[in-house]
């Protein structure tokens, strides 16, 4: 919502993470295993997937960023950027990349599938060798200072029909030309899949885009009017920068290009893959019609899930009442009403901006649209699905405290009334606990807005209508109790941080996936 304060720690030696092969492979893929065990993880030798047969394929030692450089405001890497002619494609679709090299450079193109692999975190599927790259034009603000670069193509792809559904990241290298080092940087999509699945897992790339700077200080919170205002439009035609909370959240320079997937979304997505969960990926543009939700039987909301078309929020609750099981392990979520309108290029579900607040009657709708409206649009009450709300401040810092153990989502974690999960509320919260039939709060405690001042949390879970549940973990923070793999650096917001991953997260994870897919 807001930024937080300036509370960034140290740089740490990022590139220490750049390794010597098969030692680390198997340290790292040992050391997860053991973990998944503690935490009663899956076995997958009675099973077989897409995803156990696609995580048993060799794994990449060399996929994250060594060189990367940011201009003097901190944002762009004007060396080497580049971005996707969609959010998402299927088998058989031509992914279109547009890139900027300055100077005028050739580059290498490397195409990694994001997963678990043994530990590694990523296998590489494609390699374009010798691409011409050029300079292309920083566009000028539009209308509502909207930046949308109409770049001459690049480089074009068809998605094989064998590449698993995931997410994907393109690693951009430059090819030096005399005595010059090279420049990094990466472009991201989503592979999706149209069949039935376990699990849905819907990346909050809508969050990503309203949050990216690029090319400096350009996002939904920068406009002159206010930060919270439907003043501002974003277009995905532009490459991501880095994160624009570096200085309050997460400070890895090493991930730009994209998006916020791995600081927040990767560390779920790699533990859901280790433990053989048949999992399929979306972007938020694709749940505006709920077909692809009501082929699976668990659908996550994963991170910072701010932003979503007021169709998210009916398909998502038409799978509800179909019988899918929701599991929100996110915070902030469904807080702004945030409709799609295609580029100028023509392309559908390019452009977005703030339209007005969820919440219906609530008095955080109603503050929200006298502070910072007038709105065009007004969402339902988004605690009506998820199980609790968005609240002011929803941002701070603290533990997750268990109140409710004898739930049959803490079975196998041995936690009591009051146990805490240090640093896992965070960054951005929900409170306020709907009144549904047989709802139930499962944990709750204090986030300390700017360490200081203090605002209730509540994690939820009720009953859907056909044996489904609706899970509310009320923090973007989820994922970090679930794997640290490689290339992620741990968050912190408000002078807290989560400890990375812990067996009872884990396990309450699994209570809850288990159900769902039996």
């Amino acid at each position: 919502m807001s930024n937080p304060p300036d509370n960034s720690l140290p740089r740490r030696d990022f590139l220490k993470t750049a390794v010597a092969a098969g030692a680390l492979h198997t340290a790292i893929g040992a050391a997860v295993e053991s973990k998944a065990q503690a935490a009663g993880g899956n076995t997958t030798e009675a099973k077989s997937n897409r995803i156990i047969e696609e995580n048993k394929k060799e794994g990449a030692v060399d996929w994250q960023l060594t060189r990367v450089r940011v201009d003097s405001a901190g944002f762009r890497s004007p060396w080497i950027e580049g971005f996707c002619s969609k959010q998402s494609y299927e088998a058989g679709d031509e992914v279109e990349i547009f890139v900027s090299t300055k100077p005028a450079r050739k580059f290498d193109l490397e195409i990694f599938r994001m997963g678990y692999y043994g530990g590694r975190g990523a296998r590489l599927v494609k390699t374009i060798n010798q691409i011409q790259g050029k300079e292309q034009t920083t566009p000028e603000p539009g209308e509502k200072l909207i930046h949308e670069c109409r770049w001459d193509s690049t480089v074009k792809f068809k998605i094989p029909e064998d590449w698993v559904s995931g997410v994907y990241l393109g690693r951009m290298t430059t090819i030096p030309e005399g005595v010059e080092s090279y420049w990094q940087s990466y472009i991201v999509f989503v592979v999706r899949e149209n069949r039935s699945a376990e699990v849905l897992f819907q990346c909050s790339d809508n969050t990503w885009q309203a949050y990216n700077v690029w090319p400096n200080k350009y996002s939904l919170y920068t406009h002159p009017k206010g930060v919270q205002g439907p003043w501002a439009d974003v277009s995905f035609d532009r490459p991501y920068g880095r994160e624009a909370q570096h200085q309050g959240v997460v400070n890895d320079p090493l991930t730009v290009g994209s998006g916020e997937f791995l600081p927040f979304e990767f560390p779920l997505s790699f533990w859901l893959e280790q433990q053989g969960y048949d999992v399929t990926y979306c972007c938020n543009c694709d749940m505006i019609t709920p077909e692809l939700g009501l082929k699976s039987k668990a659908f996550i909301s994963v991170g910072h899930d701010e932003y979503w078309d007021i169709r998210q929020y009916d398909s998502v609750t038409k799978m509800r009442d179909e019988g899918v099981n929701l599991l929100f392990l996110s915070g902030n979520s469904v807080c702004w009403v945030t409709p799609f309108r295609a580029g100028a290029n023509g392309v559908e579900n390019r452009i977005i901006f703030r339209g007005g607040p969820y919440g219906g009657d609530r008095e955080h709708a109603q503050q929200r649209a006298k502070m910072f409206g007038p709105y065009p649009h007004h969402g339902p009450d988004e605690g009506l699905l998820m199980g609790a709300c968005n609240v002011r401040p929803v941002n701070g810092g603290g533990d997750w405290i268990v109140s409710k153990p004898e739930h049959w989502i803490f079975e196998g974690t041995g936690v009591k009334a009051g146990d805490k999960i240090p640093g896992l509320i965070g960054w951005e919260y929900h409170g306020d606990p709907s009144d549904l039939p047989g709802l139930e709060v499962v944990a709750t405690g204090t986030a300390w807005n700017g360490g200081v001042n203090p605002r209730e949390w509540t994690a939820t879970i009720y009953d859907g209508p056909k044996g489904n549940y609706v899970f509310n973990a009320a923090t973007i923070f989820w994922a970090q109790g679930m794997s640290h793999p490689p290339g992620h650096v741990l968050p912190w917001s408000h002078w807290s941080r989560p400890h990375g991953p812990d067996p009872r997260v884990q396990q309450i994870t699994k209570n809850l996936l288990d159900r769902a897919v039996r």
